[in-house]
């Protein structure tokens, strides 16, 4: 089981980090000011900062060298969506519907509330292995680092403090951005931009503890290669990025939408939570079933 809770995290991470901008020189026109690339692309990174509210739809394809004679490898996906909200607390509902890693597929998928310091896990293959009754787990923030084993403070961490502003930043490091274009992205005119910008170069535009997650995640990943569709507001509307890492390969697929208008947050009924087993640390890599079907 761990490998593929590694990999959730990992595809999670991503996928909400992807959305952004960049710099160079191209032209775009954009209502009556006509903008470089790099200029549209740094408008949009102060656009994001009056956002306060936004659902994404996420599709990571990934490749992923085998460890070992049985380790987890070969081609993955991963495909959920996000609601996240900044305001009066951080908040985000974040839904992996289907999650197949190396053949093996994570029975239900896996949800995440977050809820300030407060989060909610619900996977079917945790709660077969711990024996729970309740569909849902808490998680409390500030204790979770306490638990040995899987990570599951750092995966929820990394969940929580990626948002929009954040993600956009990484892009702004970009030193050959292009348009290519305008396009409609579900339904909305957007311009289309491309280019690349170094991993390292970008970490460093975000805050120091999104920062370290970062480092860890895509250490061995030199340059990105990202296509960016941004609409009249400066908002992106679609971003994809690709990047090689360990022999292995990845796309990030993110359409983003509800701009300020996303739906509320909310904790699942208290009947159906449980707290977190005390065990949860000494979860043996090799129980729970992993070669079912993902919803």
């Amino acid at each position: 089981m761990t490998p593929v809770i590694a990999a959730v995290g990992s595809a999670m991470l991503i996928a909400v980090s992807a959305c952004g901008q960049t710099p160079q020189r191209q032209s775009a026109d954009l209502g009556a000011v006509q903008l470089s690339a790099a200029e549209t692309l740094q408008q949009s990174a102060k656009s994001a900062e009056s956002v306060n509210s936004y659902s994404a739809q996420l599709v990571v394809n990934f490749t992923a060298p085998k460890e070992g004679a049985g380790g987890a490898g070969g081609a993955g996906v991963v495909k959920g969506s996000v609601v996240y909200h900044q305001k009066p607390q951080i908040a985000s509902d974040v839904k992996l519907d289907q999650i197949s890693v190396g053949g093996q597929n994570v029975p239900g998928g896996v949800r995440l509330i977050l809820l300030g310091d407060t989060a909610y896990l619900k996977m079917d293959m945790l709660s077969k292995v711990m024996g729970g009754t309740k569909p849902w787990i808490k998680v409390d923030l500030t204790k979770a680092g306490q638990q040995g084993g899987v990570d599951v403070d750092q995966l929820l961490r990394q969940a929580q403090q990626v948002d929009l502003q954040t993600s956009v930043k990484m892009l702004t490091t970009s030193k050959d951005v292009t348009t290519a274009g305008t396009e409609t992205v579900g339904g909305v005119e957007t311009t289309h931009y491309k280019g690349t910008f170094v991993v390292a170069d970008a970490i460093k535009q975000l805050a120091p503890e999104l920062r370290q997650n970062l480092e860890g995640q895509l250490s061995n990943v030199q340059d990105m290669k990202f296509d960016a569709w941004i609409d009249a507001q400066n908002l992106p509307r679609k971003v994809e990025m690709n990047g090689a890492q360990n022999e292995g390969s990845f796309k990030l697929t993110s359409t983003f939408g509800d701009f300020n208008s996303a739906a509320e947050v909310t904790p699942p009924p208290a009947a159906e939570v449980g707290e977190l087993p005390s065990n949860f640390g000494n979860v043996p890599a090799g129980d729970g079933d992993t070669t079912g079907g993902g919803s």
